[in-house]
């Protein structure tokens, strides 16, 4: 719908969106993936999480594409943080998906560390990406703020991203009433309903800032470029899948690896093993 209004072939200054709406596309699927097929064996399962961890990671590069494209403070713009946003956002995606699949393990001997660690591998890339968010909604006053109808979505869009860490972290309300929530209400579908919500809110200010802020950004910010947005992003997937196959062979091949799969047997079965 938006490439009848948006020119993704020949106008470069729509190319870091481009990217940006791919990945939104992708963790969503990815992750509807992976509790579709996690169930069809044990292998099956950490290597689908292995997947959807990295299409998480890849998601927050398309967060920093945006960002860094369309979002950015006025006075920022061709500083610093502006010129190595996005590769220090690739770099990020793997400390993100290394930290997340390492995190599965520990699931059985540390699962305090493995829950900390996870929770921090998601946390630390979405702090970085959102810099300029949070200094123009808290720190930003005056003409040079960017300070237009884009900052309401912004802010819904942390709103419901903080919610949704919360949901991830606290596992609520289950927790408060165990078995009543184990169908429908339980914290992990809130966590995803709040995520996609979060994503719209997000979607809909950046294009907001995209329409507003095209003939300033034209004019004093650098031009979208091939290199600066589909290598990077090509890079980014390559090294991700990269890490996934490494984690898959250690998975397949370590000495834990039967621990690691017997966490999702019941304990009946596992008596009945030889």
């Amino acid at each position: 719908m938006l490439s009848y209004s948006l020119d993704f072939w020949r106008d470069t200054y729509c190319w870091p969106f481009l990217a940006y709406m791919w990945l939104v596309c992708l963790y969503p699927f990815t992750s509807s993936c992976a509790h579709t097929f996690s169930t069809m064996s044990t292998h099956a399962r950490h290597i689908c999480y292995f997947l959807d961890y990295a299409a998480l990671s890849l998601y927050s590069l398309g967060c920093a594409f945006t960002y860094g494209a369309y979002a950015m403070p006025d006075r920022w713009v061709n500083g610093p943080l502006h010129r190595c946003f996005v590769p220090l956002a690739a770099f990020n995606s793997f400390i993100c998906t290394s930290l997340s699949c390492y995190s599965r393990f520990l699931e059985l001997e540390c699962p305090c560390l493995s829950k900390i660690l996870r929770t921090a591998a998601f946390t630390y890339p979405f702090l970085f990406d959102n810099i300029p968010l949070f200094y123009r909604l808290l720190l930003c006053f005056g003409e040079d703020c960017a300070w237009n109808d884009s900052v309401a979505g912004y802010f819904y869009h942390l709103l419901f991203a903080a919610l949704t860490g919360f949901l991830f972290a606290s596992h609520l309300p289950e927790r408060l009433a165990p078995g009543r929530f184990d169908f429908i209400g339980h914290s992990h579908q809130l966590f995803h309903i709040c995520a996609v919500v979060g994503t719209h809110f997000q979607l809909e200010a950046v294009l907001w800032d995209l329409h507003s802020r095209r003939a300033w950004l034209s004019a004093h910010a650098p031009a979208g470029t091939f290199t600066g947005t589909f290598a990077v992003l090509g890079a980014a997937l390559l090294g991700n899948l990269t890490l996934i196959a490494a984690f898959t062979v250690i998975l397949l091949r370590s000495s834990g690896t039967t621990l690691i799969l017997q966490s999702s047997i019941p304990e009946p079965e596992r008596a009945k093993d030889p």
